[in-house]
């Protein structure tokens, strides 16, 4: 079935990333993109591409482009309250080893627009719209339109809609929240209008007492910018911080900033300055470090892409990447039959997600709670990083989720390109 008609919710990586390979497989295929902004949103924080991902933006001939414009960055420095050194990370310049900086270092936005660009004329898409529900049936899904009420038929319906995805609370007959796993982190992302790193390449992280942690990240715009991360790590002991950190997130922006500033006034080295960025800046959003586990990625004719299925901490951006080319590719394979590919898909991306470290409790022993816990954990790194031990720093990064573990995945018989 080379005609295939598809519905995908959420234009993003993920989703981009499935069309691209998708009308490569199908070049007729009918596909519209509902998006829930009134536009595109080319903003967020700095990912990374790592596993089978960079064999497939190898084979999209997309790798050249992703490296003209990362970031930059060349490792990470911890760093005391002064600012001072205390251990540096760098990366490994190896994209099959990477470090905590990965190779393909690049913002979020840039990314979804290096996907999005080749695809954006061939596909209908739909802005400030939302699937209100869904009903399956024997080879079609009916989709009712939240806004515009419209009920329209297709042959396969796509969730990219992200870690809360309603589509999977649906398919589930569950709530969103059921299937996220709370990793006790929550972070601020925003754009900094200076460049508090002065020209330094090395990202940098700052540790204060209590699971506070500042991070910045280089930031190549040649007026001179920071990316920052105001980072909370809570434990079990401190669900009060961690519900109205909750509850600030459910608030709003304005919110949530008083409540970094509460947090972070007194933690030291560059906050007062990173705090008044933070309000300055344009494009600030917060979020929880959740990792989601679907207990399966398809029912009839709907489908779970990227973090609405497997959100992993470390290497979502990367699944996001690989889940859209094996759901494609098992299109392929299955000459468009729908229920088949959807089989193939699920067992080989669980298969492998299944695999992955969660990276619970990570954060936690990364980032003490109290000095003394954070002077042990700075000697170690130093002693760690003194000693050149590359292969405990890429040992660190797998820990953390940070893999370059390969998918287990059949060889498609994508058409040459022309």
């Amino acid at each position: 079935m080379s005609n295939l008609n598809i519905l995908i919710s959420g234009f993003g990586i993920a989703g981009g990333a499935f069309v691209l390979c998708m009308l490569r497989a199908y070049p007729d295929a009918k596909i519209t993109i509902v998006e829930r902004d009134p536009t595109l949103r080319l903003t967020g924080a700095s990912v990374d591409i790592r596993s089978s991902a960079v064999d497939i933006i190898k084979w999209l001939g997309l790798e050249p482009t992703i490296r003209e414009q990362t970031t930059n960055e060349q490792g990470l420095q911890f760093v005391d309250a002064n600012g001072k050194g205390v251990a540096t990370i760098g990366a490994t310049g190896n994209s099959d080893s990477q470090s905590f900086t990965s190779e393909y270092e690049i913002f979020r936005g840039a990314l979804a627009k290096i996907f999005i660009d080749p695809i954006i004329d061939r596909v209908t898409t739909v802005f400030d719209e939302t699937i209100d529900h869904f009903e399956q049936r024997e080879d079609k899904v009916r989709v009712t339109f939240a806004k515009s009420k419209d009920v329209k038929e297709y042959d396969l319906l796509v969730a990219a809609d992200g870690y809360r995805s309603k589509i999977r609370g649906t398919m589930l007959n569950t709530q969103p929240e059921e299937h996220i796993r709370d990793l006790g982190a929550h972070v601020a992302y925003f754009t900094i209008k200076k460049d508090l790193l002065q020209g330094a390449r090395l990202a940098k992280w700052y540790n204060a007492t209590n699971g506070r942690v500042i991070f910045l990240r280089p930031d190549p715009d040649p007026a001179g910018r920071t990316r920052g991360n105001l980072i909370m790590v809570t434990t079990n002991r401190e669900l009060k911080t961690r519900t109205r950190l909750d509850n600030a997130l459910r608030q709003g922006n304005e919110t949530y900033m008083a409540l970094m500033e509460e947090l972070f006034r007194d933690a030291g080295w560059l906050a007062p300055e990173v705090l008044q960025g933070m309000r300055e800046s344009d494009d600030f959003y917060s979020s929880p470090f959740g990792l989601v586990r679907s207990p399966k990625l398809h029912s009839d004719r709907v489908v779970l892409l990227g973090d609405a299925g497997y959100a992993t901490f470390g290497i979502g951006t990367s699944l996001a990447i690989i889940g859209g080319y094996v759901l494609a590719g098992e299109l392929l394979r299955h000459s468009g039959h729908v229920e088949a590919a959807l089989k193939g898909y699920g067992d080989i991306m669980q298969q492998h997600v299944n695999t992955l470290p969660s990276g619970e409790n990570m954060m936690q022993w990364f980032n003490p709670q109290t000095w003394w816990g954070i002077t042990i954990r700075n000697a170690i790194l130093a002693v760690a990083t003194g000693l050149k031990l590359d292969k405990l720093a890429t040992m660190a990064a797998s820990a953390f989720g940070f893999t370059e573990k390969k998918v287990a995945m059949p060889e498609y018989p994508w058409p040459a390109v022309e």
